[in-house]
C-alpha cells in the first residue's frame, strides 16, 4: 500500500530540544521547503498504479504500508550529496536531529532498513527518477524566474564498480566464484561425484608471477605474460566444464521438495559457468593475436564497457558513456542551470548518437534555448540536423561552427569550457565519478539521483 507522506514529525520530546536543535541549517531548509510540495511525488504515485494495475491490485489499499514516499526521497537526496552508503546513510539519519527533522522522521520513530531503502531504489527505477527531475525542472520554469536561454552539452564517463581488469585476473575470480557456488549446490543436491575444484590458488600463483614478469621490463617479458596467461585460461575452462557437468547433474536429482532451489543455484552456476568460458575464449584470442569484439571486463557488470578517451591520466576508463545537457538563463560566467536526465546508451555511443535523445529530452520540457554550445567532438552537420527541431539562433561546435562576431565567439567558448567545470562538480560533489549500482540499468538510477540532488540544490538559487 502505497503512502505519499508520513505521520506527524513533532512531538512532546521536541519541545525540549533546544531552538538550534530544531532549525535545520540553510541548504537543507530550502530544500525541504521546496519538497514539501506533494505534487513533485507523482512520479512515484504513477508509477506505483501503473505497476498495480499490472498485477490487478489497488495502489492505495494493498499490501501492507510503504515507508513514506517523502521520506524515501529525502534520504535518497542526502545519500547522493554526502556520498553515503545506504547502511552509513541510516546510521547518520538515526544520529543526527537535522537530519530526522529534514526527513521527517520524528524522534520516536525509527528509520527505515536500509534494505527497504535499497529496495525501493530498484523497485523505481530509473523512469521514475528521471520524471522527478523534469517535474522540477517544469516547477522551475512555471514558478521561479528561471528561464533557459542556453543550453552546454558534453559527454562523461561515468565508471562502473570494478577492479581493472585483466585476462588474469578474471579468470581468478571466475575460478574462486564458481567453486563458491558449486560448493552451495552441491550442499542442496546431496550425494553426488561431481563437483567444482578450486583453482583459484593455482591461478593466483600465474597473477603473481604475471606482476613480477611485468616489473622486469626485458623483451622477453610480453611472451612469458601471454605463457602465464594461456595457463591461467586454462584453468577456468576446467572449472567452467566442472560446473557444467555439477548443473546437469542438479537438474537431473531437482526432484520433490525443494526442487525450485535446486533448479534455480543450478542455473545460476550455469550462467556464472558461460561467462568464465567467454573470459577463457577472449584470453585464446589475445594468444592467437585476434581483435576482441565486444570484450567481457566484469563477470558482475556485464553491461560495462571499455571506453578510450584520450586522457593522459586514464586512457582507458570502464564503465559508461553519459550525455550530461545543462539549460542556463545565460552565457556569463559562472552560469548554473538545470540538468536534464542524463541520456545514454549501450557500449561506447559517439556524441552525436546521443544528442536525439538530448534534444527529445528538450522538447519534452518544452525547452528551446537560443544558443546551444557542444563539444568539439560533435558533427557539424549531423548535429544541425538534431537540433532544428529546438530552431536555435546560434550552435556553437568548438573548432568547427563558428556563428557570429568574434566577441560572441569567445563568449560561446567560454561558456561551452564551463560544462567540463559542471561535470567535475557533478562526479566530485554528487558521486558521478563511480556508479555503486551494478548494470547499465542501476547506472541510470544511479546517475538520475545525482542529477536530481544537483538540481534541488540548484533550485535554491532562483527562488
Amino acid at each position: 500500500m502505497l503512502r505519499l507522506e508520513g505521520e506527524q514529525v513533532e512531538s512532546l520530546w521536541d519541545e525540549i530540544l533546544p531552538m538550534e536543535a530544531r532549525q535545520l541549517p540553510e541548504d537543507l531548509a530550502r530544500i525541504d521547503e521546496l519538497l514539501r510540495d506533494v505534487k513533485l511525488l507523482a512520479p512515484i504515485e504513477a508509477h506505483w498504479q501503473r505497476e498495480a494495475e499490472q498485477r490487478g491490485r489497488s495502489a492505495r489499499g494493498h499490501g501492507r504500508p510503504t515507508i513514506a514516499m517523502a521520506s524515501y526521497v529525502r534520504l535518497m537526496v542526502l545519500k547522493q550529496r554526502f556520498g553515503w552508503g545506504y547502511e552509513t546513510l541510516v546510521r547518520e539519519v538515526s544520529d543526527s536531529f537535522h537530519l530526522r527533522r529534514f526527513c521527517l522522521i520524528g524522534i520516536d520513530q525509527s528509520v527505515p532498513d536500509e534494505s527497504t531503502v535499497r529496495k525501493l531504489t530498484r523497485r523505481l527505477g530509473a523512469e521514475t527518477v528521471a520524471e522527478l527531475t523534469r517535474t522540477l525542472i517544469a516547477k522551475a520554469t512555471r514558478e521561479t524566474r528561471f528561464r533557459a536561454r542556453a543550453c552546454r552539452v558534453d559527454s562523461t564517463v561515468v565508471e562502473a564498480d570494478i577492479r581493472y581488469p585483466t585476462d588474469a585476473g578474471l579468470a581468478y575470480q571466475g575460478t574462486r566464484a564458481l567453486a563458491r557456488e558449486g560448493r552451495k549446490l552441491r550442499a542442496l543436491v546431496g550425494t553426488t561425484e561431481a563437483r567444482v575444484r578450486d583453482r583459484s590458488r593455482a591461478v593466483g600463483k600465474r597473477l603473481r608471477a604475471i606482476t613480477r614478469t611485468l616489473r622486469r621490463r626485458a623483451g622477453e617479458a610480453k611472451a612469458e605474460v601471454l605463457r602465464l596467461s594461456g595457463q591461467a585460461g586454462t584453468l577456468v575452462r576446467a572449472s567452467a566444464r566442472e560446473a557444467r557437468g555439477l548443473a546437469g547433474e542438479a537438474r537431473k536429482k531437482a526432484r520433490g521438495r525443494g526442487a525450485d532451489k535446486r533448479l534455480r543455484a543450478a542455473r545460476r552456476l550455469e550462467v556464472l559457468a558461460e561467462r568464465c568460458e567467454k573470459v577463457a575464449a577472449q584470453i585464446e584470442q589475445r594468444l592467437r593475436g585476434e581483435p576482441i569484439k565486444d570484450r567481457l571486463v566484469s563477470l558482475c557488470d556485464l553491461d560495462a564497457r571499455p571506453i578510450r578517451k584520450g586522457k593522459l591520466g586514464k586512457p582507458t576508463e570502464f564503465g559508461y558513456v553519459k550525455q550530461i545537457a545543462e539549460v542556463t538563463p545565460h552565457t556569463r560566467p559562472g552560469a548554473r542551470g538545470f540538468i536534464l536526465p542524463p541520456v545514454s546508451a549501450p557500449g561506447n555511443p559517439g556524441e552525436n548518437e546521443l544528442l536525439p535523445q538530448t534534444v527529445a529530452e528538450l522538447q519534452a520540457l518544452r525547452l528551446s534555448p537560443r544558443e546551444i554550445a557542444l563539444d568539439g567532438g560533435f558533427r557539424q552537420a549531423a548535429s544541425e540536423a538534431a537540433l532544428a527541431p529546438l530552431a536555435p539562433e546560434r550552435i556553437f561546435i568548438t573548432g568547427r561552427s563558428r556563428p557570429g562576431s568574434k566577441r560572441t565567439q569567445r563568449r560561446l567558448g567560454r561558456y561551452r569550457v564551463g560544462s567540463e567545470g559542471r561535470i567535475s562538480h557533478l562526479k566530485r560533489r554528487y558521486g558521478l565519478r563511480r556508479s555503486r549500482l551494478k548494470g547499465k540499468i542501476g547506472v541510470d538510477i544511479w546517475t538520475g539521483w545525482a542529477a536530481l540532488a544537483y538540481n534541488l540544490d540548484t533550485y535554491r538559487l532562483y527562488t
